[in-house]
């Protein structure tokens, strides 16, 4: 059988939201960025975005940013894509951010809606013009209105692809209708942001993933879009239902991905460390089942 058509995937097919690994004490903790970074690639990541929402963005500095780029690039050389997470409520401070990305090393940037001031769709696709304007590096657009209070709507999608450095959208608008007519309209390449969401938005000819999950189960996602290129659909859609209780465990409790990431990762003897305030760790009982169901997917001891 074949499949669908689908556009490239500019920075591979299965990436990772990475979490950003802290010391004891709350400091960047850099050798164990280049530790985790080193083991998600292993382990079949094709790329890896630094300083998203995973990846504490919001209480990380200018220069740890830029900081973490420069250490997961020597870790990991050209085997894997680095999208830098670059985004903020003010336009000109996401331009900075986007030229310090770039000279850091990174392949791209994940540029979030502004968040907070609710803008117009117009101001919404100029603040992103700008943003791709600012740098040589291409972009990725991240959909998620049940955080920036802000959707980019279908029609300002379809816009904004005709910009050559706009190429890709992380996709958590929950709103699939929407996002196959801009697949239908554009090259861009659409990638899954929630992980319950990998194998539906792929079979209709989405990109790949940006997983929090694949922080703790890489090689688990990564096998459900090879069962699918493989053409072992059955099988795909068996690893996405086996990869649920995790899911559910990790991003539908209650708690930020960033928070159980880290205690699961934390748990497993992997570079993690506290979170930073205002967020607050995971309680024993959490990591405990956390620990269960990932060790009932991964088979780990």
């Amino acid at each position: 059988m074949t499949t669908p058509a689908r556009a490239s995937a500019p920075f591979g097919r299965a990436l990772c939201a990475m979490i950003t690994p802290f010391t004891d004490d709350g400091a960047l903790d850099l050798d164990g960025a280049q530790r985790l970074a080193d083991r998600l690639v292993a382990e079949g990541c094709d790329g890896l975005v630094l300083s998203g929402t995973t990846g504490e963005s919001p209480t990380t500095t200018d220069t740890e940013k830029a900081a973490l780029v420069r250490a997961v690039r020597e870790a990991v050389g050209g085997r894997a894509s680095i999208v830098a997470g670059i985004g903020t409520p003010d336009t000109r401070h996401t331009v900075e951010l986007a030229l310090a990305a770039e000279k850091a090393g990174a392949d791209g940037l994940l540029v979030v809606t502004p968040y907070y001031s609710r803008p117009p769709q117009d101001a919404v696709e100029a603040h992103f013009r700008a943003v791709a304007d600012g740098s040589g590096l291409p972009l990725v657009l991240y959909d998620i209105p049940g955080r920036t209070g802000t959707r980019i709507e279908p029609a300002t999608m379809i816009r904004l692809a005709e910009h050559p450095r706009i190429v890709a959208v992380k996709d958590c608008a929950y709103d699939l209708l929407g996002t196959q007519k801009v697949l239908a309209r554009t090259e861009l390449a659409y990638y899954a942001g929630c992980d319950e969401q990998v194998l539906a938005l792929y079979a209709i000819g989405g990109a790949g993933h940006i997983s929090t999950v694949a922080n703790a189960a890489p090689r688990q996602f990564r096998a459900i879009l090879d069962a699918f290129d493989a053409g072992r659909t059955a099988e795909a859609a068996r690893l996405q239902r086996r990869a649920l209780p995790l899911i559910e465990s990790m991003m539908a409790s209650g708690l930020p991905g960033t928070v159980t990431a880290k205690g699961l990762l934390g748990a497993l003897g992997l570079p993690s460390g506290p979170v930073r305030p205002p967020l607050r760790p995971a309680d024993g009982r959490t990591v405990g089942e956390l620990l269960a169901v990932h060790k009932e997917l991964t088979g780990q001891q």
